[in-house]
């Protein structure tokens, strides 16, 4: 007898992988849903995942419930996408991307037969391959929408010019300090590349130093952040080209052919260095008839702690600077433990003096030494005044036995100045350690993180403005303001802009330090750490756009799949977050904005003809933790140290923070495959008009390509923005030019609309801030590429210089 045909498929057709599929990520939402709403977080995943599991055994037993059930789960996730992020394209890739994979493969023929057989004539059983498949058409057009919606800001700058703005005190050829002039602007006058040529930019040379990275010195060595850099800015005079590298060798270039002329090292022990970078050289010519030795000198900082001046055309050091052309910068500072204080920004050279400061090793100890300024003769490396933070409104002739005040906030990055008033602004950090602020002297509370005014000549303190109260979140200012002349009540006021890591701007006049537009203080959140004493207000410069970012709520968390984001919207709920300012705590705390920025070291740009500053921008959260001291000391993990000899060797990842009673534990939140939890974009480039006080337009900067997964550098170019650490630049040819991003790339955008012109791949991370230049009538742009530890970009020692072919 002939047997009917069975209602379902032979068993090799049995829907097996689907089904495994369905149920292991059921299993996995399920699980973090049950977790998630522990913690008052969102139903979704319990749902979704109980529904996967119930999909995932109706195909099991080839049901075409399967289909309908999937389906209808597809059409609530599209929905409640929609209600947690609306048209937000990267904000909908999470949540749609992959349920819609999963919907188009059980659309496929072979697999819907698997699961409804084709001898299944049921209506149900007819029609649900229309449920997966409609839900999917669904998902699609929503995030071909939400693609579709503009990210940023679209705006055009105009043609408006001021005229007589630019600052001569430099030739237009040249590029003398780190801002090309004092006032650092970074805009060059130079309009040979501009918009309608740039396009036509080629290598025009390509130059190695020689000074790479060693083993060890990356971010991911035996030596957790003892992480080698190259972030300089060369500065060019004449027609030579002067660098310094990671490990403090100085190097002349012809600036034609990128031909080496002449290269020093300083045999720099960086053993104890947890920073290996140079940002820049300082040039000086001596008053005639003051230096026969060296009448035009380089001087350079040393990593360990000392400042060399060279012969400029030579590279010799100059006899007639300190002991053989070095000088000590630990002198006067007490005991300074190895690896506790170097210099990582050029010296201000102006008006005949050298002045700096020195980079202070965040969060190891309560009595570092002394974070105070000092200025120096250029030509004989003699102390002539310091201004020490523990007697702010004095100025300090140092002798053979002074000791300056232990512990003071210092400033670390790169100076500027108006040489016609005759004051430099230094931008200051925090008093040690970041993260626990009980115990702050009152000298330190006033002046942590603030902009501070000297006399140029004398070092007498002219004024400060605070830009954090009691920074127990290491808001420190990591480079100098840029000064700008704007047309404020009808009157033309000289001005400065204090780019953050907040992301706020202070525009105050420069010669007292008031605001000049509106400033105010906002109550923050309160609850420290016990024996913490917390601001009860910040400052808020509201007459300034902002590009702080939101304040993090768990629907607006990312990841790259729906699984990795429901493991941030759980670390979320797990974690201590009351916004910004939220104090650290006894348990992980989100720090967001965080110590890496909105803006770090490399500050803003502006041009003073249009009045535009251009901003590039970093967005990640990071985790803090304090944890009682005394455990730390029981295990060994954290050896007491009483501040004599060297600290003892710390473990990676921890902040001892010697002098409290805390150890503090901090990273980036990304979550457990390493991608950021706080949706793109990751890096922004922004332009500001400083007369209307409004944003002109915001791009995303830079795409994945060089991120993938374990550090293989190699991914999809997505444009999501991302992380930068470098600076921009500016040109009267309408052009801003930035490396910057961890793709490596180098790009040119319109000043006007933001529009990117021009882009090149560059050899290695271009985490430098570019400068240009001309010689023999040919304009050059050059950046620095070799990489960032920190950052993870591809390492390399590369100058590379662009210019217009040659007709």
């Amino acid at each position: 007898m002939t047997q009917p045909p069975s209602r379902f498929p032979s068993p090799h057709r049995q829907p097996w992988f689907t089904a495994l599929v369905l149920l292991a990520v059921g299993a996995v939402f399920t699980a973090g849903g049950v977790y998630l709403a522990t913690l008052a977080g969102s139903l979704y995943y319990l749902v979704a995942g109980l529904a996967l599991i119930a999909t995932g055994i109706l195909a099991l037993r080839r049901r075409p419930e399967a289909l309908w059930l999937y389906g209808a789960l597809l059409v609530g996730t599209v929905l409640w996408a929609l209600h947690e992020v609306g048209l937000n394209g990267w904000g909908l890739e999470p949540r749609l991307v992959a349920p819609t994979v999963l919907g188009l493969w059980l659309s496929l023929p072979w697999v819907r037969r698997g699961i409804v057989p084709a001898t299944d004539r049921r209506p149900l059983a007819r029609h649900a391959v229309l449920a997966p498949a409609l839900a999917s058409g669904l998902a699609i057009v929503v995030l071909i929408a939400g693609f579709a919606q503009p990210v940023g800001v679209a705006g055009d700058a105009g043609n408006r010019l001021f005229a007589g703005q630019v600052d001569g005190s430099v030739p237009a050829e040249d590029w003398w300090y780190y801002g090309r002039t004092a006032k650092g602007d970074r805009f060059s006058p130079l309009d040979q590349i501009n918009t309608a040529n740039v396009k036509n930019l080629k290598v025009a040379w390509t130059t190695q130093t020689g000074d790479t990275m060693r083993p060890g010195e990356d971010i991911g060595g035996t030596d957790a952040g003892h992480e080698f850099n190259f972030e300089v800015t060369p500065i060019k005079v004449g027609d030579t080209v002067y660098v310094c590298t990671g490990h403090s060798w100085v190097e002349a270039l012809d600036a034609r052919t990128g031909k080496v002329k002449w290269k020093f090292d300083p045999k720099a022990n960086t053993d104890a260095d947890v920073y290996l970078a140079c940002r820049g050289v300082a040039y000086y010519r001596a008053p005639e008839g003051k230096s026969s030795v060296c009448p035009t000198r380089i001087l350079a900082p040393v990593l360990d702690a000392r400042i060399m001046a060279l012969n400029a055309e030579t590279g010799k050091p100059c006899e007639d600077f300190g002991d053989h052309g070095f000088i000590s910068l630990a002198k006067y500072l007490g005991h300074v433990p190895a690896g506790f204080h170097f210099v990582t920004s050029p010296p201000l050279v102006v008006h005949d003096r050298m002045i700096l400061g020195g980079w202070v090793y965040d969060n190891q100890s309560r009595n570092e030494p002394s974070g105070a300024i000092r200025a120096f003769d250029p030509v004989s490396g003699k102390i002539i005044w310091a201004w020490d933070v523990g007697h702010p409104d004095q100025v300090v002739h140092p002798g053979d036995d002074t000791v300056l005040t232990r512990g003071t906030p210092n400033a670390w990055g790169v100076y500027t100045a108006d040489p016609d008033l005759n004051m430099v602004y230094l931008p200051l950090g925090n008093a040690t350690p970041d993260y626990f602020g009980g115990g702050r002297r009152p000298f330190d509370e006033a002046y942590s993180s603030s902009i501070v005014a000297l006399d140029i000549t004398t070092g007498t303190p002219k004024w400060h403005f605070q830009t954090t109260h009691h920074d127990v979140w290491d808001m420190d200012l990591p480079i100098g303001p840029s000064l700008v002349d704007l047309p404020i009540g009808g009157k033309t006021v000289p001005a400065l802009v204090q780019s953050s890591k907040r992301g706020e701007f202070w525009v105050l006049d420069r010669r007292t330090g008031k605001p000049v537009v509106e400033t105010i203080e906002k109550p923050v959140p309160q609850d420290g750490v016990p024996g913490e004493t917390l601001a009860k207000t910040q400052s808020y410069p509201v007459g300034m756009p902002s590009l702080t970012p939101a304040d993090l709520v768990e629907n607006h968390l990312w990841g790259a799949t729906p699984i990795d984001q429901m493991m941030c919207r759980i670390q979320f709920r797990k974690a201590h977050y009351e916004g910004q300012f939220t104090p650290p705590q006894l348990k992980q705390t989100i720090v967001y904005p965080a110590f890496d920025g909105v803006i770090d070291w490399h500050g803003a740009t502006i041009d003073p003809q249009r009045k535009l500053l251009i901003a590039n921008s970093n967005y990640i959260p990071f985790m803090i933790t304090m944890k009682p001291r005394e455990p730390f000391e029981k295990s060994g993990a954290v050896p007491p140290w009483n501040g004599s000899g060297n600290e003892p060797k710390i473990g990676p990842g921890i902040a001892p923070q010697y002098g409290t009673p805390y150890v503090g534990m901090v990273h980036p939140w990304l979550n457990p495959i390493g991608v950021p939890c706080n949706p793109p974009p990751w890096g922004t480039l922004t332009a500001i008009d400083l007369v209307t006080h409004k944003i002109v337009w915001q791009r995303p900067i830079g795409d994945t390509r060089a991120t993938g997964l374990g550090g293989t550098h190699t991914n999809l170019p997505l444009p999501t923005g991302i992380f930068n650490i470098g600076g921009n630049m500016m040109t009267a040819g309408g052009l801003d030019f930035i490396g910057a991003t961890a793709d490596n790339m180098f790009r040119a955008a319109d000043v006007r609309t933001g529009k990117t012109l021009w882009e090149a791949g560059l050899p290695a991370g271009g985490n430098a801030t570019p400068m240009t230049y001309s010689v023999d009538g040919r304009q050059y742009v050059l950046i620095a590429a070799g990489g960032h530890g920190g950052l993870g970009t591809k390492t390399g020692d590369y100058l590379v210089a662009y210019a217009l072919p040659q007709s």
